[in-house]
């Protein structure tokens, strides 16, 4: 699903459901929110080095021409993203013109000490992954990337090898495989449990609970930080929401949106060290980073979540 198609969704169900946050709605709240820290948890190869838990994905949202118009979304969410305390920006060279989109806002607004990057290698060319790197790092106007991770790996037997040897050169800190599809998934926890990858990215959500089973303990065994991406079901869980009261409940976990609802789930997950919910709207991203701050469920109240989720139909 495209980004824009996901923010509709998101916007419908906000106004259906009441309104925005109290937090975006109201400046003064906005700014003592916004001295409320965002959880971090540490990367487990990283000797000590932790993660915010809310970052931001570009695909399709971070798509835009080279025009100061064009870029005005992307780039208010990147200092709102800063701003409120997070530091994970997660793109890919196939995400269109992601890449020179982060590479310019961070120059222009010298932002770029303060985002971790996390890009991908997608050809798959022995002896040809420096060459792809490099490529990545001069659209990103970075001379090296915090995260390198193999894109949407589907054979089990991939080989690390070439990915360890760009860390080992100094042009990414940390490696990594991502798949946002089940039927990779096997695929995937071989390679976690052969190669030990310092970060692994994958699709997880309330309505999308299958890497639960192998995936994520299998992250976990190994030491990988995990990445998740399409946290909102590909945009179906706002449209399921669409016109539901968020229940009183949520307030025991400090959840005031149906955004923070379903990323709060997620985080509430042992395995996950952060999430990357796409978006070119800074409103959601302080939004979003809501869901970071304050307390999360716990696995009675993960159960009764995914229980009412099911229930509106």
């Amino acid at each position: 699903m495209k980004g824009s198609d996901q923010l509709l969704s998101r916007r419908e169900a906000v106004i259906m459901c009441g309104g925005l946050s109290a937090s975006l709605l109201i400046p003064g709240l906005a700014a003592a929110d916004a001295q409320k820290p965002v959880l971090v948890r540490p990367i487990p190869h990283g000797h000590g080095e932790t993660l915010p838990v809310i970052g931001v994905g570009t695909s399709g949202v971070f798509d835009v021409g080279a025009s100061p118009q064009e870029r005005t979304g992307p780039t208010e969410v990147i200092r709102a993203l800063v701003a409120g305390g997070g530091t994970v920006v997660d793109t890919a060279p196939s995400y269109g013109n992601a890449e020179n989109v982060i590479g310019g806002i961070l120059t222009d607004t010298g932002l770029r000490p303060r985002v971790f990057i996390a890009t991908k290698l997608e050809e798959y060319r022995t002896g040809g992954e420096a060459a792809e790197a490099r490529e990545s790092l001069q659209r990103l106007k970075t001379n090296k990337v915090d995260a390198l991770q193999l894109h949407n790996v589907r054979d089990p037997g991939q080989d690390m090898a070439g990915l360890n040897a760009l860390k080992a050169q100094g042009l990414c800190r940390y490696t990594g495989i991502t798949t946002t599809f089940k039927g990779a998934y096997a695929a995937a926890e071989a390679i976690l449990k052969r190669g030990k990858p310092d970060f692994l990215e994958i699709d997880y959500a309330i309505d999308n609970r299958d890497a639960e089973e192998r995936v994520l303990p299998a992250a976990a065994d190994v030491g990988a930080a995990v990445l998740v991406a399409l946290p909102f079901g590909r945009g179906k869980l706002f449209r399921k929401a669409l016109g539901s009261k968020l229940p009183d409940w949520a307030a025991d976990f400090d959840c005031t949106s149906w955004g923070q609802f379903f990323l709060k789930f997620i985080l509430s997950h042992p395995a996950v060290t952060a999430v990357i919910p796409g978006t070119d709207k800074a409103e959601h991203m302080i939004d979003n980073l809501a869901a970071g701050r304050g307390r999360l469920p716990d696995a009675k109240q993960r159960a009764r979540m995914a229980e009412y989720v099911a229930s509106l139909g």
